[in-house]
């Protein structure tokens, strides 16, 4: 239960969340993100069963930008949708709107896996499929930057670093369970199996996941943040969202572009490594072409699964030691690892070599890793309460979508229209500088009250700090 303390000792004045209900607000948020990453780890990895089911046959190189493309279609109404939910969740409160998202999500990804085949169908099945994929994006658009808000308005301010990064924790257990599955299926079932029912299996395991986001959301009370803003202005009903909305854009643009900064290195980061990376360490056309060695697709495929279980360990850690030493430390070594080591990695990469391979991808994924454990409990620290859900979603959806969501586009076609192996560490040092930029401005957040809310403690805390008064 989360309480407002009563003024008696040093926690007066403070809002105290005990810890049982701190588990299930961290797991009700992350649940999402397994919903929504199991996604793309499954279509990562089926992404050339993709395209033999929902492109016209006789030009691979035409069918991987079309399946990249209709990947990026996605991120091109998750604006929309963080205009929609972002100011809505300011208005009518977290939990109500991320009970839509989360099942809204889970239904898109669902659907994917009902669309017939290219051969069945013809046109309309890569129809069906970027409206599969708008469906997801536009939900996509208030859940995460909404499950950052309510993670960070649930927790302790000398925690926040540590509960903030199970969303990622989440994040990474659902795409390498996606890509887990998407390996798995190949190998315990026939060819012919796979082609018409076995893909399928992956975009519907997302629905049931999808339900558990929902009951576990819908058995939480509204954030304390928002509740404290609720007794002291009264029905946030009564706001007009897109008064909201206005206010954004025209108070908060400066903080917009800060946290659009973090967002296009963190993003670029993680989307090189979990959407472009598996199709560039197989391509053997592309490599074989350019100077580069490609790797066995079995070989590619579960190499890059060790490295994302690897993160799913050391992202609490991680956001632990940030709770300790600071956001920013850990953000400048992502933000200058990504300069320094961003063309050495690609060199390893596209090697050939499985060890060298190896270590190109843990090196990306602990520079993922710096940016994934942190950002967020960075990212809502930047804005107020009455504003929060609606100025991270807005701004975290329009860099993601212009500069993140679209890396396996752009890499695929400025590899194929130059033939240089090399231009994925060219665009992650770019990221890297951008970050560099971005902690130039940027404020230490660790251990301090969210902006326009009460001192947060947890129930532990305010044991301790009563005993000794």
């Amino acid at each position: 239960m989360t309480e407002a303390a009563d003024g008696r000792g040093p926690s007066g004045g403070a809002t105290v969340t005990d810890d049982a209900t701190m588990r299930r607000a961290v797991g009700a948020a992350a649940v999402g993100n397994i919903t929504e990453w199991f996604d793309f780890g499954v279509y990562g990895y089926l992404s050339t069963t993709i395209e033999a089911q929902f492109f016209p046959p006789g030009n691979p190189a035409l069918a991987q930008l079309a399946t990249f493309a209709t990947f990026a279609v996605a991120f091109l109404v998750r604006p929309l949708g963080g205009l929609f939910f972002g100011p809505l969740g300011d208005k009518i409160g977290r939990t109500k709107v991320l009970a839509v998202t989360v099942i809204l999500m889970a239904t898109g990804t669902f659907l994917i896996g009902l669309i017939p085949s290219y051969s069945s169908i013809g046109l309309a099945a890569p129809i069906l499929l970027v409206c599969a994929r708008v469906l997801q994006g536009f939900s996509t658009g208030g859940e995460y930057a909404g499950a950052m808000t309510f993670i960070a308005e649930y927790s302790p301010d000398r925690r926040r670093g540590y509960f903030g990064s199970f969303l990622e924790f989440g994040t990474f257990i659902g795409y390498a369970l996606g890509a887990t599955v998407s390996s798995v299926l190949p190998l315990v079932s026939t060819p012919a199996f796979m082609d018409t029912w076995g893909w399928r299996i992956p975009f519907m395991v997302a629905l049931p996941l999808g339900i558990v986001g929902v009951y576990l959301r819908t058995k939480l009370e509204e954030t304390p943040a928002f509740q404290q803003l609720l007794d002291e202005s009264g029905k946030r009903e009564d706001a007009e969202a897109k008064h909201v909305v206005r206010t954004i854009f025209a108070k908060y643009w400066p903080t917009m572009l800060l946290a659009g900064g973090l967002v296009v290195t963190w993003n670029v980061t993680n989307y090189m490594l979990t959407s472009y990376m598996p199709t560039y360490l197989k391509d053997d056309r592309t490599m074989s072409a350019n100077g580069g060695q490609a790797i066995s697709a079995t070989a590619a495929e579960w190499l890059q699964i060790g490295v994302l279980w690897l993160g799913v360990l050391l992202i609490p850690l991680l956001g632990r030691l940030s709770d300790k030493v600071g956001r920013k430390p850990i953000l400048w070594v992502g933000a200058g690892g990504l300069i320094v080591l961003g063309l050495p990695m690609v060199l390893l990469l596209k090697s050939g070599s499985l060890i060298s391979v190896l270590l190109g991808l843990v090196l990306m994924g602990l520079l993922l890793i710096c940016f994934s454990s942190t950002c967020p409990s960075t990212l809502p620290a930047l804005f107020p309460t009455e504003v929060r859900y609606g100025g991270l979603s807005i701004s975290f959806n329009i860099f993601v979508s212009a500069f993140a969501g679209t890396v396996s586009l752009v890499m695929s076609a400025l590899v194929l229209a130059t033939g240089d192996l090399k231009w994925p560490g060219y665009y992650l040092m770019i990221a890297g500088v951008v970050g560099v930029i971005t902690l130039l401005k940027l404020k230490e957040t660790a251990k301090k009250p969210l902006p326009g809310s009460s001192p947060s403690l947890s129930a532990s805390e305010d044991a301790a700090a009563r005993a000794g008064q």
